[in-house]
């Protein structure tokens, strides 16, 4: 029976690729402050803008392409059960051939129902524009979640994390809750690979070795440690 390798991505594997980080040293996305194009508020507020953001970042995902980061985790899946729960809201993990991935904070390519959240709909090309609807006759929004919002697959994640033989950080500064917390999830004889040129800050968990490198070195550095 295969081992079960758990990796939770971040903005920092995304990066590698050309993909703006969510959030940038001056607090802004891509030049406008978070709480316009990320949260409920900002959508009430213009929703013209927030749609034109995604807009934009779907335009930006499409021309980028999986790194070595991504294709080291993909790899991974010959010899472990890989389950990859990404902050990202990318394809990037699917494009590079990873099958199991959960989308924490939603999907980019995805629209909904902005008055019934089961209404979920792939969308085949980027853009979503005011008067596009659901079924139901309701303006469709990213399936992304904002802040304040919550966040569905948390549970799922959870339970993912707390069954991982081996759990893997890449990318990201576990800062941002509740997927920061989901490394305290992971059973206490589980190995835990932090990759991050940055080293986050995890206190008071045994078994941590950090490997302060881009995801893109970092990631098949491990694979290799893995395989040995």
């Amino acid at each position: 029976m295969k081992k079960k390798l758990v990796a939770l991505t971040g903005a920092g594997i995304s990066a590698e690729s050309g993909l703006a980080t969510f959030r940038g040293s001056d607090g802004l996305w891509e030049g406008h402050r978070v709480e316009d194009v990320a949260s409920p508020e900002g959508w009430a507020r213009n929703p013209a803008l927030v749609l034109d953001f995604y807009n934009q970042r779907r335009a930006a995902a499409r021309a980028a392409h999986p790194n070595a980061g991504h294709r080291a985790l993909a790899a991974l899946e010959k010899e472990f059960e890989v389950v990859i729960i990404t902050q990202n809201v990318d394809d990037l993990h699917e494009r590079a051939g990873s099958s199991r991935v959960i989308h924490l904070h939603g999907k980019l390519f995805e629209a909904r129902s902005t008055h019934d959240e089961k209404l979920v709909y792939p969308m085949t090309g980027d853009t979503i524009n005011l008067g596009d609807t659901c079924e139901k006759g309701h303006q469709l929004r990213p399936n992304i979640v904002w802040f304040g919002e919550q966040v569905p697959l948390m549970e799922l994640a959870a339970e993912q994390a707390a069954t991982a033989d081996v759990f893997m950080v890449i990318g990201t500064s576990l800062q941002v809750y509740p997927a920061a917390g989901l490394v305290h999830f992971a059973p206490p004889g589980c190995p835990v690979y932090i990759i991050d040129p940055n080293q986050p800050p995890l206190s008071a968990r045994p078994n941590v070795q950090f490997i302060t490198e881009p995801a893109s070195t970092g990631v098949p550095r491990v694979a290799a440690l893995l395989r040995r």
